[in-house]
Parts: structure tokens; sequence; C-alpha cells
């Protein structure tokens, strides 16, 4: 797991005399919504040159999507209009046919969408879905395709490519999933790359290896690229230029230096103070709000620390030891166990009243699955779980329900986790009345109280979920979770789907509770520059165990674990000076947990680094 050195490739520069690939000229989009046509992208004009990258940068709603799927029609042609002009390398795409228009898809301009699953078939094997491409557009035979989708997944580095061809989907990780679509995208040679997300849903470490891929396969095709984000540090290491765009409208454009170091719209501002940035916190010796930019005068909240000394020298609220989690693993026809997963082995922490500990790392770490067996929602397979003086792993179905007045949950997805025929209101003070905590009339009060808390009206009692946005919505999930007075809340990447400003107004609002009522979290993330911001104490999790624990400051100035260090070498940083640097691409993934049935885990011996800083010995 040794890193990759950084290292420092030229930039080429844009000769922008030449004529743009892309020229997209006052192009407005709108839709039929209740018989009336209503534009949600308005007069939007930007070129791509050859060679270029070119980013534009919003949160949702904004409209970039929209501008990305207007350029490649790809919009259902009876409720949308397209106005405007669009010109690929000088041939209008508004004015040609639907039949025409499926020879640029493709050939002259290809697209890589944020979620891969969703975008490859199920049914098809990897090889046979890149191949269609070959077949289609460029009319090779059935083995030339085979050879030349071989040379795409090595070129994107998929290990051992030729046999892996006639593999399904579901048998990559999402990170080779993307590449993947990026090799069927590279498939037709195409002049332009459009990316729309294509790392939002990777972990760090992924997203770094997929924002690599895309920079060199750039350089080796001569492509030019059209980056669709909102995240401002994924802007600063790729774009060359960028588009900033607030309600359907491109509110700045220019350099991306300038944008960075110049920004002159409040909501470039907003946007670039929301971002958080690894390494901000060395001077702050507590956890500290993120700084607030008002969108319409573009003045800055200065952010201030809001949690003070953890008594460690009480009882813990929280007390986990030698935590076991493991799922068998079975197959053939009487589907005998063959193994297991071990998605948690051996973990131990102590939580603290007003506390903040953050369990960090990728997908399949365990740190999930960590949170879920201390709440009893998957049954452990060994350890001890003391919460508040219950012995959590030997409670029966009341004590759990008891118990669960002390310790609640906020998940990621707000919209999955509240019922949508049930108003908010209700949703809030469901807990409430199934504990019989109190009558109706202080049921309504306590929700009126929790909106207030969480930032919303009371008022808003009364509406459904969709009719909130997902920042919302992760409010009224909170709210729902305060409903009990818990003393413990597992957040499990409670702000990991939230644009970047929403997600900086939900972590200061959880800060500002936990100062209001002395909560304890157990902050689970994958996005280390968050974590670094909320956290008093940071455990890093790999394969199902604890690498290294400590106190924040010693985990983040001086990391210890080669994995720890991994995964914040491979952070973005809003920093476009840093736009040549290659980390070096890597084709690992996290390991497989799945282990067989004679595997007896190795001893595990840490030593200290510092006070209370805690890693494990190799």
């Amino acid at each position: 797991m040794t890193e990759a050195p950084n290292t420092e490739a030229p930039k080429t520069e844009i000769p922008m005399t030449e004529k743009p690939v892309l020229s997209v000229r006052n192009l407005t989009t709108s839709f039929l919504v209740d018989g009336e046509w209503k534009s949600v992208v308005r007069d939007v004009s930007f070129d791509v040159h050859p060679g270029e990258t070119v980013a534009i940068v919003g949160e949702s709603g904004s409209g970039k999507s929209v501008t990305s799927l207007s350029i490649m029609r790809l919009l259902a042609a009876n409720v949308s209009r397209i106005e405007g002009s669009i010109m690929l390398s000088g041939r209008d795409l508004l004015s040609i046919s639907e039949k025409e228009m499926r020879g640029v898809r493709g050939n002259d301009v290809s697209m890589i969408f944020q979620e891969p699953m969703t975008s490859l078939n199920p049914i098809f094997t990897i090889g046979r879905q890149i191949s269609e491409v070959l077949t289609r557009h460029k009319g090779l035979t059935k083995s030339q395709a085979r050879a030349e989708t071989v040379r795409l997944l090595e070129k994107v580095r998929i290990p051992n490519a030729g046999a892996r061809f006639d593999d399904y989907p579901h048998q990559f990780s999402g990170g080779m999933r993307q590449r993947v679509m990026i090799a069927m995208a590279l498939a037709s040679k195409p002049k332009l790359l459009i990316a729309d997300e294509p790392t939002t849903a990777l972990d760090v470490t992924i997203q770094g290896q997929i924002l690599d891929l895309i920079k060199v396969l750039q350089e080796e095709e001569g492509m030019s690229v059209l980056f669709i984000t909102h995240d401002m540090g994924v802007v600063a290491e790729i774009a060359d230029r960028t588009i900033v765009m607030y309600r359907g409208e491109a509110v700045e454009s220019g350099p991306t230096e300038e944008i960075f170091h110049h920004g002159k719209h409040p909501y470039t501002r907003a946007l670039l103070s929301a971002v958080p940035r690894l390494g901000s916190m060395q001077d702050r010796k507590w956890p500290t709000r993120f700084p607030v930019v008002d969108i319409n005068t573009g003045e800055t909240a200065e952010p201030k620390e809001v949690a003070g000394t953890v008594d460690t020298r009480k009882t813990p609220v929280l007390a986990v030891k030698n935590l076991v989690t493991r799922f068998a693993v079975r197959s053939g026809l009487f589907a005998t166990q063959t193994g297991a997963v071990h998605a948690v082995e051996n973990v131990s922490f102590e939580l603290f009243q007003g506390e903040t500990l953050s369990l960090v790392g990728e997908s399949g770490c365990g740190k999930s699955t960590t949170g879920r067996s201390i709440m009893r929602l998957i049954e452990p397979t060994g350890g001890e779980v003391a919460l508040d003086g219950y012995d959590v792993l030997r409670l029966d179905q009341t004590g759990l329900r008891d118990m669960r007045k002390t310790i609640q949950m906020i998940f990621q997805d707000p919209f999955s986790s509240l019922n949508p025929r049930m108003t908010v209101g209700a949703a809030i003070s469901e807990p409430f009345v199934k504990h019989k905590l109190g009558n109706a009339k202080e049921a309504k009060e306590k929700t009126a109280d929790l909106l207030r808390k969480v930032g919303l009206s009371p008022d808003m009692a009364g509406r459904y979920p969709h009719e909130f946005s997902g920042g919302q919505r992760q409010r009224i999930a909170i709210a729902r979770a305060l409903s009990l007075d818990p003393k413990v809340i597992v957040a499990d990447e409670s702000v990991s789907a939230l644009d970047v400003s929403i997600k900086a107004q939900v972590c200061n609002l959880l800060l500002d509770l936990q100062q209001s009522l002395n909560l304890a979290f157990l902050f689970i993330s994958h996005d280390m520059a968050v974590v670094e911001r909320v956290s008093h104490r940071v455990a890093v999790m790999y394969l199902g165990e604890i690498v290294e624990i400590g106190p924040r400051a010693a985990v983040f100035d001086n990391p210890q674990h080669p994995y720890t260090k991994k995964l914040m070498a491979a952070v973005p940083v809003p920093d476009p000076a840093r736009r040549g640097i290659r980390r070096g691409i890597s084709n690992d993934e996290l390991k497989s947990p799945v282990r067989g049935m004679d595997y007896r885990p190795p001893k595990r011996e840490y030593r200290e680094v510092s006070a209370g800083h805690m890693v494990q010995v190799a």
C-alpha cells in the first residue's frame, strides 16, 4: 500500500486561436410544466477549445447537468425545448435529425454519467457492451472489436483486462465500473468528452485515481473535456477554465486561477468558502463551524470554535470492546457456508458525552456496519457494547426499545428514511408518541420546538418529504433523531450526499446542537476534510479493523499508518496551482474482507505515538 509520489506534469498551453471544438451560444432550455414552458437554463454561452478542460460548477438545481444533456440532445423531445446554438466542430447540433445525432453521440462526443451501475446493462458482459460501440460506430468485426476492447480496458488500467472481458458489471467495484464507462466513452476516439459528476459517488482514493486517469487519457488522446461537478476541489485539480452556474444562469466564468483567487460573484465566493480544506484546522484546538457567505452580499461570517473540553475522567456514554460482526458466505445447491465476510473485526473504542468520534475509511471498510452493530440494527457476532448503563448485546426486544431512547441514527439518504405518505410533523413526533413520552398536545409542541432547533419553521410540519430540498430533508431527519432526547447520535454519511454549501450548513447545525444539548456523535464518513473540521477524535478503519485512532490534531498532523496517509493524499485540494500534479495511478482497490472457514484473525498490536494516539503495528 505504498504511496505513489506526486509528480508534476508540464501543463500544455491551450491555443485559444484555434477554432473551438464546442461553441455554445445563448443556450436556453425549457420544460413543459402544467401546460407552460419554464426555463431552467437561460442564455448560457461558452466555448471548449481543443485539448482544453472546462468545468461547469454549481449545486443541485443550478442547471449544469441540464446544460450537458442539452448538448447531447438527451432530453425528452415532447416535454423539453432547446433554443440557441450548439456548434460541435462547426456543425449545428440543434439543426440535424435524430438519426444524424445518434451518429454524433459516441463518435464525436461521448458522455460519462455519475452512477456507472445505472449506465451499464446488468445482463450483458462488460466486453460486449464496449464492443457494441466499436461494431456500431467503427464497423469493426467481432474479433477486431474484442481486441480493441481489451486494449481500451488496459488503457484505463483495468487489471488482467483480457480475463475480465466476459465479467458482468456487478463483478466490478464502483471505481472499476467508472473506468469501464471511461473505456466505453473513449472507444470511438471522440473529440469531446462530457463528464457529468463522474467522481461524486466514489470514495476519495478512487476519485483521485479517476481524476488522474482522465488527465492522462486527455493528454494521450488530445481530447477536450467538459467536466460537470459541484466539487470545487475537483475543479481546481482538473479545469483550465471554469463556468459558475446559479439558478440556471452562468454568473461567472474565466480561467480557473482567476475564479479561485479573484472570484467576483457572491455565489462563487460562497461556493469557495464552503469547501472543506484539509489542513485548515491546524491552528484550532476544537471543532469549528464552516464559514458562511451571504449569497446576496458576499460577506463572510467568521467561523468560530463551538465545542470545548470533553471530560474523559467520567464514564464514557458508549464503550465498545472487541466488537466482531461477520456475515456468512454460502454457495452450492444446499447453500452451505463456505466462508464469512469479516465486516468488523475486534473493534474497540470509547465515546464521551459532548464528544465527536469520527470513523473514516472507504466503502467496505466496515464503518457503517460498526454503527449499525452498536445499535443492533445488525446483529454482532461477538464483543461488548455498553451504552449509558445498557449491556446492548444482551437486551431483549423491550430492552432494545428502551435503549433507543439513548441512541439514534441519521442516515445518508433522508428521503428513503422518511415515510413519503407521512407529513414531516407526524414523522418527527412518531418516536415521541410511540414511546409514550407525552400526549398529542405535547407531541405537537415538541415537534414545533425541534423544527425551530434545526432551522425550519413550525408551520412546515404539515408538508410532505417531497416538498422539501435535500438539505431540508436532512434537517428533518436530524429533528426526528432528537425527538427522544438521545445522548448519542450515529451520523452515518449524513452529509456526503449534500451539495457543498448545504453540507456546510448541516455540519454547522450538528456542531451547534452538540454544544447546546451536550450530544455525543459517532460521525461516520469518508470525507477527510469534513472529518477534520467536526471531530474531537478520529478512528481510521481498514478491512474491518481500526488501524489508527487518536485526537484529531494528532492523526491529521502526524498520520502514521500507510492507509491513513493514502486517504489524506487523495483528498482534492481547492488550489489551481496543483492542476499539473499527478498522484500516480494505482490499480489498488480495497481488498476483499471475505475469509475461509478456517481463517483465524491475527492478534493485533498497537503502539502509542503520543497521548491517546495509537497506530496498528504491521
